[in-house]
């Protein structure tokens, strides 16, 4: 009989003691708590960051029956240590009231777990110094701190500048309070989505190492490939496993691929639909007002490259659009070179089928404001991409510019610019999950915009205005890149009009 699917379970007793299914991850933790005092942990939401943080407590706490048959039962001592675990989910943390309402619930939940008593009239950070050291000397051992996502109070109000930098300095405020009772700590494991600056939030905890993407750590969170073809198999009979793996594998920390937990056990349960059950469970609303606020070049998400940025943090006033999207798993690793001058770049991609098709689903409905006619815009490209037929293109993609919402051209010269344009047809084309590269480099110039599929290949230039897109592509001979693929190659030239905000001149040609 198979196990019972653990969705939406983050107690690792829970889920032992109720027979669920359980992907062991012990070898991760054991090797994480003998090797570090204070680790930091950056991944995307859902993607199992809870439910590792609660194993460790359940280690921590010494409950050895619960670990049988697991990697660690053998191997560690299970010793009974205090542990301290914050959770900051649950709150909108729009106002400072309801942060120090949220940081003195869990403060409370914990003390009566260590039946611990604090001086609950001090601010919650002399409440939080106090816990650490009562719960020390209750327990005559050294105290363990979890804390689960500890940059939703800034998240959560990214938006509100003013909002976001009070948050910052209570939670900094907050952790401070670790630092200055190290002598009382054993092990320190903080996990969120984003990777802010020590400087501004953990101000003297120099001894925090961050293990996100060390390689040692990579399958941390998420199930590998190893995972589906052996635990996995029995619940996914029957299933074309090479779609499921496009649909939602992909993810990369720098060591396997893996599957977002979230979409792998949501498909299961809800009888091998391909549905966008991670994306539609949290909107990334203030990753798309960026977009929006910086006329963000679309064609960019499907070839970003970036340096050793990607390993940095960052803090609200100085944000890295394309980092932040790493972060929030809207973006993976593709692949790692070694620049010829030291150091390392990072090519990005969408990691999958899912992430391809929502996202700009989502851009399309938020910053476009279509919302209708939405399905037949995408069927009609797709058909006249698969069937090669240029007019029909044309045709939709007329069609798409002239149901944009007249407002949003006013007040902004966005009309006049070749990256909406190019961020309007990219989004559409990347929604149907075609493989697309924007700003395609040759050793000639760079392509506007290359889509690639079987047997067919497109490379487009946009123009505003009356130049010579199609001419362009021609003389700078872009399609060379691609003659050894053997397939067809179309050379599509559009031009807009900055009045008529749609095309004017469409011209193509195909290369065989």
């Amino acid at each position: 009989m198979l196990k019972k699917l653990p969705i939406g379970l983050q107690s690792f007793e829970k889920i032992i003691k109720g027979n669920y299914l359980y992907i062991d991850k012990t070898d991760i933790a054991l090797n994480l708590i003998e090797n570090y005092s204070y680790a930091f942990l950056s991944r995307p939401r859902r993607f199992g960051k809870s439910l590792f943080l609660d194993t460790l407590k359940n280690i921590y706490e010494g409950n050895k029956e619960l670990f049988k048959g697991l990697y660690i039962y053998d191997k560690w001592d299970f010793k009974k240590y205090p542990v301290i675990k914050i959770s900051w989910a649950g709150s909108s943390f729009a106002n400072m009231a309801l942060l120090e309402e949220k940081a003195k619930e869990e403060l409370k939940e914990n003390q009566e777990r260590l039946d611990v008593e604090c001086d609950m009239s001090l601010s919650p950070f002399g409440c939080f110094n106090e816990l650490i050291k009562k719960s020390y000397k209750k327990y005559q051992m050294p105290v363990v701190v979890l804390v689960d996502e500890y940059d939703k109070p800034i998240l959560n109000v990214v938006e509100n500048l003013s909002q976001a930098k009070e948050n910052r300095e209570f939670i900094k405020g907050f952790y401070e309070v670790l630092k200055d009772n190290d002598e009382y700590l054993k092990f320190v494991f903080l996990t969120g989505v984003s990777k802010f600056s020590k400087a501004s939030i953990f101000s003297g905890l120099n001894n925090l190492t961050d293990i996100s993407l060390d390689e040692k750590y990579g399958n941390i969170c998420g199930y590998t490939q190893n995972d589906i073809d052996t635990t996995f198999k029995s619940y996914l009979e029957g299933v074309d496993l090479e779609k499921f793996k496009n649909y939602y594998n992909g993810y990369n920390f720098l060591k396997d691929a893996v599957y977002n937990p979230f979409d792998t056990l949501q498909f299961i349960a809800k009888g091998f639909k391909y549905r966008n059950y991670w994306f539609e469970s949290g909107t990334p609303t203030f990753l798309i007002k960026l977009i929006e606020q910086n006329n963000y070049f679309l064609p960019k998400l499907s070839n970003v490259v970036v340096g050793e940025e990607l390993l940095a943090s960052f803090d609200i006033e100085n944000i890295n659009f394309e980092v932040l999207l790493f972060q929030s798993g809207y973006l993976t690793i593709d692949k790692i070179e070694e620049n010829p001058f030291g150091g390392f770049k990072y090519t990005l991609k969408l990691p999958n089928l899912e992430v391809k098709q929502a996202f700009n689903d989502y851009i399309i409905d938020f910053v476009l404001k279509q919302q209708t006619e939405i399905l037949n815009f995408k069927t009609n490209l797709y058909l006249a991409l698969i069937n090669a037929n240029l007019e029909e293109f044309k045709n939709s993609l007329k069609s798409i510019f002239a149901s944009i919402p007249y407002n949003n051209y006013t007040n902004n010269n966005i009309s006049k610019a070749e990256g909406f344009y190019a961020s309007v047809v990219y989004v559409y084309l990347q929604s149907l999950g075609f493989d697309i590269i924007g700003e395609d480099v040759t050793n000639k110039g760079r392509i506007d915009l290359t889509v690639k599929l079987n047997d067919k290949i497109y490379i487009i230039e946009f123009k505003v205005g009356k130049g010579e897109a199609l001419a362009q592509i021609k003389e700078k001979k872009y399609h060379e890149k691609y003659l050894n693929e053997n397939k067809d190659i179309y050379l599509v030239g559009i031009n807009f009009d900055e009045k008529e905000k749609n095309i004017i001149k469409f011209e193509w040609e195909k290369i065989k």
